[in-house]
């Protein structure tokens, strides 16, 4: 039998083909990946790759088409979930037209994207500057559905004219009328 090129072109796949029981096991055991699979190593791998730090950040939030909120933060990042911003030195603006501003600056914040909801921590401090009004608490939450502040803890509004203190307090900024719980006193 004469070996020419035509003839090894087709004897050497035949060959292989032939052979391969002898060969396929230990290739297979060669090119198996190593190691597992873990759900656990993969989830919290994931989990990392979605959290941020963000210095120096502006945030702009709307309602129906139209900007509400203005919010800058010192530093922002992830909270809990990826659903979340925990920010740090907040300092925000709510401007809706035909509506006077109200400027409001806490220590944290925490924002809640599915439920609309911003939470501001320590040292807040809301001021209405066309009224010359300021309200200090230490927690205050914006319902942005229902267009609500709400102050579950103590708080104190002081202007020229007068000072009140509340324990809880809710803010309607649709109707811009006040709802304070608990005992209030109000000096004039």
């Amino acid at each position: 039998m004469s070996w020419s090129l035509r003839n090894l072109l087709w004897a050497v796949p035949l060959g292989l083909l032939v052979s391969s029981p002898l060969w396929k096991k230990p290739v297979t055991v060669f090119l198996e990946p190593r190691g597992g699979y873990d759900a656990a190593a993969a989830a919290a791998y994931t989990q990392e790759m979605q959290e941020f730090l963000m210095e120096d950040v502006v945030l702009t939030f709307s309602s129906n088409g139209q900007r509400t909120w203005i919010v800058k933060a010192v530093e922002a990042r992830t909270g809990k979930t990826d659903r979340e911003i925990d920010m740090r030195g907040v300092d925000a603006v709510y401007s809706k037209p035909g509506n006077d501003p109200i400027t409001v600056t806490s220590r944290r914040g925490l924002y809640r994207m599915d439920a609309k909801h911003l939470t501001l921590i320590e040292d807040v401090v809301l001021t209405k500057p066309v009224q010359r009004e300021q309200l200090r608490t230490e927690l205050l939450h914006y319902y942005d559905a229902k267009k609500l502040l709400v102050s579950p803890d103590k708080v104190r509004i002081s202007s020229p004219s007068f000072e009140l203190r509340g324990n809880r307090m809710n803010y309607d900024l649709s109707t811009k009328a006040y709802d304070f719980g608990g005992r209030v006193q109000v000096e004039m």
